[in-house]
């Protein structure tokens, strides 16, 4: 903890003492989401090309002089982080460019990059003698919080809304949830879940108010840059919703360049669906985010009103990036191509970046001579209803093997 300095006001730059117990700042009120300041020259000394070679803690706290938590009870926790980077083998043929990196987080806990955010939730819970957690989430925060409070002994208060995916739900169940699914969309439940914090004084896992959770969220940024030898692709590309993820990704490259380890910052790509696209909006009309309906199959990324939008279009102003919207069934086709040229089966709002990255391409944004990385968010199986909706029909045959062989041939396996 010696390593975080301050706190920083995004909106008028107030700086306030590490050791303030508020989320928000005092004089901007709830819009002013708090960013966490460090000591990067005492960091240098910690993190360094020469000490991450060789530390053995493969996780997300392998990192922790950046992840303000109390280490005593990293050790406790579930593995989280350390996740898979592939080099794409067909994929980047497929779209017509230099380099395609896939960063898989369905293989985390709970099976999704949000556990990070959770992980650090559950340790700033602890650290405080909380004994239960709540947020409100669409799916992916509720299920990873659910997982991780569990391991750790702490009862955990979700609110989710009505259209929550039943993979999810049936997680949070399974893990021992005080489930709320909320006869409304996720606004109602971010209300609900406030109230709930203020009445009951449980923790605040809401990821846009607090801003210990950014910090979790950046360490897949981090992985990927020491993955990639510290020499990062042209663009990373994540999908969007309260914009918590995309400002952490920006958060790792700004810390790294900090430190030294990384010369360029890469530009960042973020990717909502046209069902729900307020950071795209504003971005068109350089205007402020404006409240969108929430009508989109990737019910991850499906926030009509993100709580995080001056982190998360400073993202892409410091990255020179951009935002760009893709449709469902481009969504679907996503789903479908990962699966087929990777055998990486992601949910819907795992890889939108996917169609989004294609998208780009096609309107020359990303360039065919560049790379990129795509973090892959969710696993599949978390949204077992859309995943239906793509892949191959199963074919039901007669018990007869010149049956299975005529679909054989017919399907183009085996020559007549």
């Amino acid at each position: 903890m010696f390593n975080m300095t301050s706190y920083k006001c995004t909106i008028c730059d107030n700086v306030y003492h590490s050791t303030s117990h508020f989320f928000t700042c005092p004089n901007c009120g709830e819009k002013g989401i708090l960013d966490i300041v460090y000591d990067y020259g005492s960091i240098k000394k910690i993190i360094n090309k020469q000490t991450l070679a060789t530390n053995t803690d493969f996780s997300m706290w392998r990192y922790g002089p950046l992840v303000p938590a109390d280490q005593k009870f990293t050790k406790l926790m579930l593995r989280i982080g350390w996740t898979p980077l592939y080099e794409a083998r067909r994929l980047h043929d497929v779209l017509g460019i230099k380099q395609l990196y896939i960063k898989d987080e369905g293989v985390n806990p709970s099976g999704s990059t949000k556990d990070r955010a959770s992980g650090v939730a559950v340790i700033k819970a602890l650290e405080l003698g909380a004994d239960t957690i709540c947020c409100s989430s669409t799916g992916n925060a509720a299920s990873s919080l659910a997982c991780h409070a569990a391991h750790m002994g702490l009862k955990s208060v979700i609110f989710v809304p009505k259209r929550a995916p039943i993979g999810k739900l049936t997680q949070m169940s399974l893990y021992g949830a005080n489930v709320m699914v909320v006869d409304g969309d996720y606004k109602d439940a971010y209300r609900l879940s406030k109230q709930a914090i203020e009445t009951h004084g449980f923790y605040n896992r809401n990821a846009a108010i607090n801003p210990f959770l950014v910090e979790g969220k950046k360490t897949v940024a981090l992985e990927i840059l020491e993955q990639l030898n510290f020499k990062p692709t042209d663009w990373m590309a994540i999908s969007v919703g309260d914009g918590c993820s995309i400002a952490g990704v920006y958060k790792a490259l700004y810390d790294f360049k900090q430190l030294g380890l990384i010369e360029k910052v890469p530009k960042i790509l973020g990717v909502q669906s046209s069902g729900c696209a307020p950071f795209v909006k504003a971005l068109e009309t350089n205007g402020p985010l404006v409240e969108e309906d929430e009508n989109t199959i990737a019910d991850s990324i499906a926030v009509g009103i993100p709580r995080n939008p001056i982190k998360a279009m400073n993202a892409i102003k410091q990255s020179h990036g951009h935002f760009i919207e893709v449709t469902d069934p481009s969504i679907l086709e996503a789903m479908t191509m990962l699966g087929h040229f990777e055998g990486i089966f992601g949910e819907p709002a795992g890889v939108a970046a996917l169609a989004g990255i294609k998208k780009a391409i096609e309107k020359g944004i990303i360039k065919k001579r560049e790379t990129v990385t795509f973090i892959m968010t969710g696993n599949g199986l978390k949204d077992p209803v859309n995943a239906q909706k793509t892949g191959k029909n199963s074919i039901n045959v007669a018990n007869d093997i010149s049956e299975v062989s005529k679909h054989l041939i017919e399907n183009g396996v085996i020559k007549p």
